[in-house]
């Protein structure tokens, strides 16, 4: 039935029940991003023991590093087109299932190469999540809301990386190495069997009714086609997308600014083993400590441009300002070396400061491509972007980390390498945003003609 033919249930609470509905949405798609990043976080906090037992040092591990990000960059290329030609609720379901087959696939690895061909199919797996997550996200939610529940499920990766601390090192330690990657891996399969049983897109819920669905709509410009009547097939090229100022704008905010958070994701326990030599399950509370900053980053996030739109401001104007004092609070990290000279935890505290302002700064970038595309589009433009990060993340480590932290590490000051990185982290969000708004200084939602569009297959 079309949901805008739908009346509300005599004496129901419309709002009550769509918003439940919606929100418990929101929480599978959190649940599904922890799990997407306690999975691929796993390796970094069993680094000291793979180390041991494979004699790997600071370049074999940036090659494994780098097995992820080239085929998670790859996978970008098309994991979108598939998620906007599946759809949501059997696109995400696929991804979910194949990393977690993947994630589980490290246990059975017995070399170096291994790993580095078990990192690659984990990435390119794993690159469905955000593409569907965002998708879910412009389905059910209206633009003044698209930060806040981007913002929610998006600190699953923050949950992700303090589980990982809390549970990972105990495993290695009690049951091996191995068990480590099958009992993380395998918390996919739950998931999946929870996003079959609820999950529905508005245009097939039976919980929708029309006034639900045109509160969902609310912020589709008057003269646009109201979208997800149906469920939309893959109808958008990619080289009309990479004809859009917009596109380039999130193309450019996500090859900047991922690499940071894949710093922070595999190398922060690195730092902290190297710098204040913790070892084992004592890694785990300052690696916490972290995530939990950046949990409250990533939902504060979302909540600081509604915050402004609260107050009168426009939707966009209200993104383009909580970006940029975002990217400001990331500053103080360049300090984090000079701090933890004096205590550890002082470091510890701005590298927490810095990861929850990425993680609201991604709440926000996220909401940019919903707020300027149409939604069959926002897969592919999200996987085009994604692609972008991980591209971004392979010159970092390679350019960067690989060279610069095996040199140094092999002249024994390592703390220099990581003084210049902090330095990087710190000006890479407000060089991301200059170069955003130049090109895309004011709304300009993007209405696709027919040229845009491709055929459909017969």
């Amino acid at each position: 039935m079309n949901p805008t033919l739908r009346s509300s249930p005599p004496g129901a609470d419309t709002a009550a029940v769509i918003g439940r509905y919606r929100w418990t949405i929101c929480s599978l798609v959190f649940f599904a991003t922890t799990i997407n990043y306690l999975d691929r976080a796993v390796i970094s906090l069993l680094k000291p023991y793979l180390e041991t037992a494979f004699r790997w040092n600071a370049g074999d591990y940036a090659n494994i590093e780098i097995a992820f990000k080239l085929a998670y960059a790859v996978g970008m290329i098309g994991v979108g087109r598939i998620i906007d030609k599946l759809g949501t609720k059997l696109g995400y379901a696929l991804s979910t299932a194949l990393w977690s087959v993947a994630a589980m696939g490290h246990a059975l690895v017995s070399s170096t190469l291994g790993f580095g061909v078990a990192r690659g199919f984990l990435g390119i797996t794993e690159a469905g999540n955000f593409p569907a997550a965002i998708k879910t996200t412009a389905e059910w939610f209206p633009q003044r809301e698209r930060a806040l529940a981007t913002g929610i499920f998006n600190s699953g990766s923050n949950v992700g990386a303090i589980v990982a601390p809390l549970t990972v090192p105990l495993i290695a330690e009690t049951i091996g190495w191995q068990w480590a990657f099958i009992l993380t891996g395998a918390l996919g399969f739950v998931w999946l069997v929870l996003w079959m049983l609820v999950y529905e897109t508005p245009a097939e819920s039976k919980r929708l009714s029309k006034a639900e669905f045109d509160y969902i709509n609310a912020d589709i410009p008057v003269g646009l086609p109201t979208e997800g009547v149906t469920e939309e097939k893959p109808k958008v090229g990619w080289l009309p997308l990479l004809g859009f100022r917009q596109t380039w704008a999130f193309v450019l905010g996500k090859f900047i600014t991922d690499p940071i958070w894949w710093f922070y994701l595999f190398w922060l326990p690195d730092f902290l083993t190297k710098q204040y030599h913790l070892k084992g399950t004592a890694i785990a509370l300052p690696v916490a400590a972290v995530y939990v900053l950046s949990s409250i980053g990533s939902v504060g996030g979302g909540y600081l441009p509604l915050g402004f739109i609260k107050r009168g401001m426009p939707a966009f104007k209200a993104r383009k300002t909580a970006m940029l004092l975002i990217a400001c609070c990331v500053f103080p990290i360049v300090f984090a070396q000079w701090l933890g000279g004096m205590n550890m935890w002082l470091a510890v505290l701005v590298i927490g400061i810095a990861a929850a302002a990425h993680q609201a700064w991604s709440a926000n970038i996220f909401t940019t491509v919903s707020d300027m595309f149409p939604k069959r589009a926002v897969a592919s433009v999200t996987g085009i972007g994604g692609m972008a990060g991980g591209l971004g993340g392979i010159a970092l480590t390679a350019l960067v980390q690989k060279r610069m932290f095996v040199h140094f590490e092999s002249i024994g000051q390592l703390d220099k390498a990581y003084y210049i990185m902090f330095f990087i982290c710190g000006a890479a969000y407000l060089v991301a945003w200059v170069l955003m708004f130049a090109l895309v200084p004011r709304m300009e939602p993007i209405k696709l003609d027919e040229s845009d569009i491709l055929p459909t297959a017969s």
